[in-house]
């Protein structure tokens, strides 16, 4: 686990990048973080911020969509990967899973999970002892790895989704919206399993999120992004407490939580941008 004030080795480090789609389409603009080691990030912001260009920019996932980064760099342990085949930055240890879930709906639960192995040539004691791993961290999956994937719940789905990143052994997840479509309970029981892959395993996160409450309940430090750009940046705990944040973001303020559409007209005025 990261703890507050601490010191870590930086894994992933943006710089100042500009991602373009249809090279005309500027959608990110000067965009810069760090990913501790060991730490869980947030990306935070609303529908549109630029939360998961960001993260396909990372992965170099953006030429299927005809996007592109044209200024900036981006490194993984020091070396510049924006160039990196896809492929390649998986076998340095970092994955993403995609927003939506985006499982093998024809396959069943385990064979989902075997898809996330095959990026690996080791035997298979070790695949089985990893599997039983993901099962220990999701005891429903076992339950259901039987079943087609595209008959289970969109919590289920979720589950899958991580549980085949697990497989390939990664050092950093990239996480993608994963509270979307979720009942609030399964939310908090998808973060208490991140929370555990990062304080058992090691695991490194970086997560872009709309759910800000949530999110900075179980990250260790956060990024604001509005309009593909970095607005706010700094440890969680400090990011609750902004009146800034609780006001745009989580609806609260000296006088109590605000109603959607309070929020919605205040955003006009934001003193960070003003």
């Amino acid at each position: 686990m990261l703890d507050a004030g601490s010191t870590r080795e930086t894994l992933l480090e943006v710089n100042n990048i500009e991602v373009i789609y249809n090279h005309v389409i500027l959608v990110l603009k000067g965009v810069s973080l760090n990913v501790p080691k060991g730490g869980i990030t947030a990306l935070l912001g609303g529908n549109g911020a630029g939360k998961t260009t960001t993260l396909k920019a990372i992965s170099n996932l953006l030429q299927s969509e005809r996007g592109e980064v044209t200024k900036g760099t981006i490194r993984y342990r020091g070396e510049v990967v924006q160039a990196s085949d896809p492929a390649d930055l998986v076998r340095k240890g970092v994955i993403q899973v995609m927003e939506g879930r985006h499982c093998f709906e024809h396959l069943t639960v385990e064979e989902n999970l075997l898809t996330g192995y095959y990026t690996r040539n080791t035997g298979k004691a070790e695949m089985m002892r990893d599997l039983d791993k993901v099962y220990t961290y999701f005891p429903r999956l076992k339950e259901r790895r039987r079943s087609q994937a595209g008959y289970t719940s969109g919590g289920e789905q979720q589950m899958v989704a991580i549980g085949r990143a697990l497989m390939s052994r990664p050092e950093t997840i990239l996480l993608d919206e994963p509270s979307m479509g979720l009942a609030p309970q399964l939310v908090e029981q998808i973060f208490e399993i991140v929370k555990d892959l990062n304080e058992k395993e090691g695991l490194t996160f970086l997560l872009a999120e709309q759910n800000t409450n949530v999110a900075l309940r179980y990250a260790h430090y956060g990024y604001i992004l509005e309009s593909g750009r970095v607005v706010m940046d700094g440890p969680a705990a400090e990011l609750r407490e902004n009146p800034d944040v609780k006001e745009f973001y989580l609806g609260v303020s000296e006088e109590g939580r605000k109603s959607f559409r309070d929020v919605r007209s205040y955003r006009r005025r934001k003193r960070w941008l003003s």
